[in-house]
């Protein structure tokens, strides 16, 4: 396997990025633009997507069956923008939720958005028709929760700071 590294200038932190068909897309730390670039090349294709009332963007995933780029904005909620017609909707949450999911991050199955959010729990929610699916509560232990996604035995990956026997400790739990 060949690595090759390319680099493509930012400006901003990057907080997240995703492609689909050729094109990266990227988020930046305080940035109302979803970046848009080739992903064969890493040049700019066009202004970006902008998405009005987006402060903070966090991270990006793709839902490749659907074509719709989801981004959490400030853990408060979720935008969803069609990589065809560039159309930005708030997606999550609904108006039936009460207060905001301090969302940490993202992660996609084929009809699953996975939301790990700092209340440590996961929220499962369909892509489809927006119902959520699961809520998942984790361990106390788990003060930092960073990252998680669905396996394919309709279990989660964790990973996290906070053991059971040292909260300093970073690990992955299943």
């Amino acid at each position: 396997m060949n690595i090759i590294v390319l680099y493509v200038c930012i400006a901003g932190m990057v907080n997240g990025v995703t492609y689909l068909d050729s094109v990266m897309y990227v988020v930046c730390d305080k940035s109302s633009c979803i970046d848009v670039f080739s992903a064969n090349t890493f040049t700019p294709v066009n202004e970006g997507i902008l998405v009005e009332g987006m402060k903070n963007p966090t991270d990006i995933v793709v839902c490749r069956h659907g074509r719709q780029l989801y981004v959490p904005d400030s853990g408060e909620f979720i935008w969803a923008v069609s990589v065809d017609v560039h159309s930005p909707v708030k997606w999550l949450p609904t108006e039936s939720m009460s207060g905001t999911l301090d969302i940490t991050s993202l992660s996609l199955t084929s009809q699953h958005l996975l939301v790990t959010s700092q209340r440590r729990k996961l929220y499962l929610w369909s892509t489809t028709d927006k119902h959520l699916l699961r809520e998942v509560p984790l361990p106390g232990h788990m003060t930092r929760v960073q990252h998680a996604a669905e396996t394919t035995r309709d279990t989660f990956v964790v990973c996290h700071q906070g053991t059971s026997e040292d909260s300093k400790r970073h690990a992955v739990s299943h």
